[in-house]
């Protein structure tokens, strides 16, 4: 490919719902540059961005799609511009993540037809926090029912001030042939080849663009002391003027310009791409933030600087094993460079840079400041790292902390053959380090693989199977139930063999009682007069704890107990280590028939945060999950936040029947917080 000059980088999210046309609109860009031939199609599977097998199954990313163009703007300068194509299901929503700490504009895609769905706000709030510049493409404008000023209207509605639209279309539906340029006030008809011709507006278009005109002029100038009061004056700026000042706006997040395309007919795609490079700031324009110690500093996109780059995704290649995506944050790599890893310590060399185009590799020599490479075989580089210099200032810089995603769907895994489970923990590892919105926990006996959704981890475990070669069977993941004594009892715990030689000898007197909630077990020895002698005393617990992890009646660990060992008796041949350890496990078990046991469930900390008008539906949908609501915050942007506690056992689904409660407007954490007593009716038999 050829290199562009730093200013002449642009990077690109493409953020919004799914089916929104993101991967649709990729393509037409690609296409349009000459960078592909021929347009895939998504319902084909021929896509460039989506091009992993779970992807054209089942016709939907879900996973960063890297896509490099070059576009030659309309002032004939060169810029190389990389899209980021991510996926507009929530439980993919780290790929968003990854996108946004790289990129220099998100480019938020709303379909015509669908307009403003839970994705395009979910959308629009991370390149918020992230502060990412954001632009609005409305797409399948050709589509029947497509409807622009419908979806600017809600667009306004959703995200107020600040949406300068720059189009209006030219026909609708299957009628879209061009798009009304708002600045200059002209016409741009396409052709099929997808190029464009200036001509006159209709006549039934002229009043509504001359209006918009006005309206966008005065939205901008508004920021721009020197041309707001040339404009007062009468002098009205050019639109060359305007897109400048514009730009500015842009960068600073105080302007959010809307086009519409459709990617299918090309109509205004290259006007797109036009808009990309003349109004999306450039890697020059904004500075990496890293961390020198707990202190944030400013990186500049210098390409003669020390080089720093910042490994922001992996991904497992069958073919040539990990692959590192990377942004090159300061400075020039090259090919051998020898970079060291500021997490780690460890150096890593740089065997041979390419820049991904889907799964194609596009070798290159040196990815300069402010563009998107990759690398593979750098195996101790994780997602989050930074490689600098080892005499540079930035080896002792360190990358800021990822978005932290709360897991809120599990599933218990069990290894199909032996093989697989000789290779399950080493395959997992590499799972989540390509996923870091994946955890790995253990329940009981049982391998816990926890993620945002059920298609996430029907997706991962797909992953697990074709590129690690290991298979699981899932199952829903264990409630991790307790149980307790009822009262306090005294027990006895009796061991008496004799088959010729030694035997096995030991008594133990047990006191045994319940403690507080969260207690854990106390051990106490009040053994006097060497009844036990203190050798075998620490051989009773052993044993207490062995009889407490091994279940009470109902099967579940018994918790918050209190065991006192106080008298006993010892032979002083046949007494053992062993034979107190079994006496003592036996003690317990024999206190915990004799009193009962209470079953105790875990209770979890839920944080929901949903639209205003969803509050009295999802308060009423915890409390029949006999979730106790503890707080309500009304946060901005005319959302709520709903603290509960909910026992563990009606929380296994929660997250999906919650996205079709709120429409996929709700956020949700879930956090282990206290264990309660289990009505006896619902204890599990």
């Amino acid at each position: 490919m050829d290199q562009a000059t730093t200013p002449r980088i642009r990077t690109v999210a493409l953020l919004g719902a799914a089916g929104s046309g993101k991967t649709t609109l990729a393509e037409a860009l690609l296409h349009r540059s000459g960078a592909l031939n021929r347009a895939g199609r998504v319902e084909d599977g021929s896509t460039v961005c989506d091009h992993e097998p779970e992807e054209i199954a089942r016709g939907m990313s879900l996973g960063l799609g890297v896509a490099p163009f070059s576009w030659t703007a309309t002032d004939g300068s060169s810029y190389d511009v990389t899209l980021l194509d991510t996926p507009g299901s929530a439980d993919f929503a780290g790929a968003v993540d990854a996108a946004l700490a790289v990129a220099d504009l998100a480019l938020v895609v709303v379909s015509a037809v669908d307009g403003v769905q839970a994705g395009t706000h979910a959308a629009w709030r991370l390149a918020a926090e992230a502060g990412v510049p954001r632009m609005v493409v409305v797409t399948k404008e050709d589509k029947a029912r497509a409807d622009f000023r419908h979806v600017l209207a809600d667009l306004r509605e959703a995200f107020g001030d600040g949406l300068v639209p720059l189009e209006l279309p030219l026909g609708e539906e299957s009628g879209f042939t061009g798009v009304a340029d708002v600045l200059s006030e002209e016409g741009l008809a396409y052709d099929p080849d997808g190029r464009h011709h200036v001509e006159a507006l209709p006549v039934s278009l002229s009043e509504e663009e001359h209006r918009l005109h006005d309206e966008v002029t005065e939205e901008i100038v508004a920021h721009d002391d020197a041309q707001l009061e040339r404009y007062l004056s009468g002098d009205v700026p050019t639109s060359a003027e305007l897109e400048s000042t514009l730009a500015h706006e842009v960068a600073a997040g105080a302007a959010f310009p809307v086009v519409l395309v459709s990617g299918v007919t090309g109509v205004g795609v290259d006007r797109l791409a036009d808009l990309l490079c003349e109004l999306g700031p450039s890697p020059a324009d904004r500075t990496a933030r890293v961390l020198a110690g707990r202190t944030e500093v400013e990186v500049a996109a210098d390409p003669a600087g020390p080089t720093l780059l910042y490994a922001f995704r992996t991904l497992a290649d069958p073919f040539v094993g990990q692959v590192t995506m990377f942004r090159v944050l300061s400075g020039t790599v090259r090919n051998g460079d020898r970079l060291l890893n500021t997490a780690t310590r460890t150096e890593e060399r740089i065997p041979g840079l390419f820049r991904l185009r889907g799964k194609e590799h596009l070798p290159v020599d040196a990815v300069p400041a402010g563009q998107i490479g990759a690398v593979a075989k750098l195996t101790g580089t994780l997602s989050g790292s930074l490689l600098a210099q080892r005499s540079g200032p930035g080896a002792s810089m360190t990358a800021r902390p990822p978005r932290e995603r709360a897991t809120v769907f599990g599933l218990a895994l069990e290894p199909v053959t032996q093989s697989d489970d000789d290779r399950l923990s080493a395959a997992l590892t590499r799972l989540t380090a390509e996923d870091p919105t994946l955890r790995v926990e253990r329940s009981g006996d049982s391998t816990v693989l926890l993620g945002l959704g059920d298609t996430h981890l029907a997706v991962a475990l797909e992953r697990l199977a074709r590129v690690f070669g290991v298979h699981v069977s899932t199952s829903p993941v264990p409630v991790g139930y307790r149980e307790t004594i009822r009262r306090e009892v005294t027990a006895e715990g009796k061991v008496k063999k004799q088959s010729g030689g030694h035997g096995q000898f030991a008594v133990v007197q047990l006191r045994v009682a319940p403690l507080p909630p969260g207690s854990g077990v106390e051990f106490v020895d009040a053994v006097v007069g060497g009844a036990i002698p203190r050798t075998y005393v620490q051989a009773v617990h052993k044993g207490v704890l062995e009889a407490m992890a091994a279940g009470g009646p109902h099967g579940y660990p018994v918790v918050d107990l209190r065991v006192e060992v106080y008298d006993g008796k010892s032979h002083s041949v046949d007494s053992s280590d062993m034979a107190f350890r079994t006496a003592g496990a036996a003690g317990v078990r024999e206190a915990l028939h004799a009193a009962g046991t209470i079953v105790l469930e875990p209770v979890s900390h839920v944080s929901v945060t949903v639209p205003i008008a969803a509050q009295g539906d999802v308060m009423s949908d915890l409390s029949a999950r006999r979730g106790h609501i503890d707080a309500t915050t009304s946060l901005d942007g005319g959302l709520v936040q709903i603290e509960a506690s909910v026992p563990e056992a009606e929380l296994a689904r929660y997250v999906l029947d919650l996205r079709s409660l709120t429409g996929g407007r709700a956020e949700l954490s879930m956090a282990p917080d206290r264990f309660e007593v289990c009505p006896e009716h619902l204890v599990p038999a």
